[in-house]
């Protein structure tokens, strides 16, 4: 077995399979203990999603007056939010097919994390473009009718694409571990929870067949999904930047928006994490390495944000005309000053001092760093979409948008069933990948580096489930299998 080539001395084995056992255990632990605490929080949230559902019907009731969007400012909150949880989608897929591509050893307790914060991200940022229409039920004519000219349709279509691809990239790394559930738990769970790991698992058994081809698909998946993420926040950088209004009509949105979405990304990773690592007590696994790794990337990003604004603002403002001129005053002096400098200061500089300075660069100081850059990064969403429509198109004063209850009631049932969401997958799937885990102890203990992808981690796994014996000996399949 590739396991036994792996570990060649019965003491490794023996401190693989403790390990492992340790792993397993740990990665359980929410799937199959309830407390009053998880209850507690799963009724806050039900209770913030319910009063976000009612303000949701009294605007399908009155229409979006219910809210301070007019003709002139017509993209508000909802789009915010929507820019805002597009970008964060990209902490998943992106950033863990990267660190897949780069071979880099320390990222298997962090991917299936980054995974599904892409997927349910997407979801409810999805979601809000439907809310911030005035006649949802007319969503599906964008398919049927939409004009492909329009930077709105590509950005749907990038967007469908994304998610499924995303879902794809999640799903097919879980199948041994989904195995390793089917077996495990299999009465220890309710019925809904056994078909799920029955239906997702797909017949693993752990062969090298099987091995081979999920090998190969999340190689591919891999390759495929880093283009696909890159293309949607460009796409939807484009739905501000080819309009001709004075703030959105530049071309490096594109990069702005995709260099923010790994930003925010990354920093909305980090706070799962430490979340996680707290509750579950999974500081073994989630170790400090992990956050520096990370910090070091929020660090780097929040550097390079730093660059393409510097090269924004001194390239646009060194040819003002009057209703730029009106965009940068209500920025650097005016209306959005605090946001704006709180996002210069706070969000971008601040992240990068906390990185370089010994005594925060700790756990504690990337968790910082990684709200700030979270809070730093909305504000950024909102100031964009709301001062570039308030710079006017004819000789009128400025108008003036503040979201109203409805609106920050259905932003925060947005925030809530993103976090139910989590908290439901926890109870579901495992959020430590366990045989990419196992394969990385098990390089670590070999003294040489994991390759990409050697499966000895699911073959552990398939060993615990497989009905068949694996050879012992002889070379190893395509993709790592023994």
């Amino acid at each position: 077995m590739a396991l036994d080539r792996t570990c060649r001395g019965g003491g490794d084995m023996d401190t693989l399979n403790n390990w492992r056992e340790r792993l397993i255990s740990k990665t359980t632990r929410p799937t199959l203990i309830t407390t009053y605490k998880y209850w507690l929080w799963f009724g806050f949230l039900l209770v913030i999603t319910g009063n976000g559902v009612f303000q949701y019907w009294k605007q399908w009731q009155h229409g979006l007056y219910v809210t301070d969007m007019r003709d002139r400012i017509s993209w508000g909150l909802y789009i915010t939010a929507f820019v805002f949880f597009i970008g964060i989608s990209h902490a998943g897929t992106l950033i863990s097919a990267i660190l897949r591509a780069t071979k880099a050893g320390w990222r298997a307790p962090v991917t299936r994390i980054a995974e599904f914060i892409t997927a349910v991200a997407l979801l409810i940022g999805a979601s809000f473009v439907v809310i911030d229409m005035g006649r949802p039920e007319r969503i599906f004519n964008v398919y049927l009718f939409g004009r492909w000219q329009s930077p709105i349709m590509w950005d749907v279509m990038a967007i469908t694409t994304y998610l499924t691809a995303s879902v794809i990239y999640l799903s097919a790394p879980m199948i041994p571990d989904l195995a390793l559930y089917r077996d495990r738990l299999a009465d220890k769970v309710g019925v809904v929870r056994n078909f799920i790991y029955r239906t997702l698992s797909v017949n693993w058994k752990g062969s090298p067949k099987q091995q081979k081809l999920l090998g190969k698909a999340i190689t591919i998946m891999m390759l495929v999904i880093i283009p696909i993420a890159v293309s949607v926040h460009t796409v939807v950088s484009w739905i501000f930047s080819m309009t001709l209004r004075a703030g959105w009509n530049t071309s490096i949105f594109g990069v702005l928006f995709v260099a923010g979405a790994i930003f925010s990304g990354v920093a909305t990773l980090i706070i799962i994490m430490a979340i996680l690592r707290r509750i579950y007590h999974w500081e073994e696994y989630l170790t400090e390495k992990h956050f520096l790794y990370l910090g070091y990337l929020l660090a780097a990003f929040g550097a390079f944000m730093v660059y393409v604004n510097l090269s924004e603002y001194l390239t646009e403002g060194f040819n003002l005309e009057e209703a730029g001129l009106f965009a940068f005053r209500q920025l650097f002096l005016e209306d959005f000053a605090a946001m704006f400098w709180f996002y210069i200061i706070g969000g971008l500089l601040g992240p990068v001092v906390l990185m370089l300075v010994p005594k925060t660069r700790t756990i504690a100081g990337v968790v910082t760093a990684a709200i700030l850059v979270v809070v730093a990064m909305f504000l950024e969403r909102y100031f964009i979409v709301v001062t570039g429509l308030r710079v006017p198109l004819m000789p009128y004063e400025a108008a003036n948008y503040a979201p109203t209850f409805v609106e920050w009631s259905i932003f925060a049932a947005g925030l809530a069933i993103f976090c139910l969401l989590i908290t439901i997958a926890l109870k579901i799937f495992p959020m430590l990948a366990i045989w990419e885990m196992t394969e990385e102890h098990a390089a670590d203990i070999s003294d040489r580096p994991t390759e990409e992808p050697n499966m000895v981690g699911a073959d552990i796994v398939g060993s615990l489930t497989s009905t068949e014996r694996l050879p012992d000996a002889g070379p190893p399949a395509e993709g790592g299998g023994s």
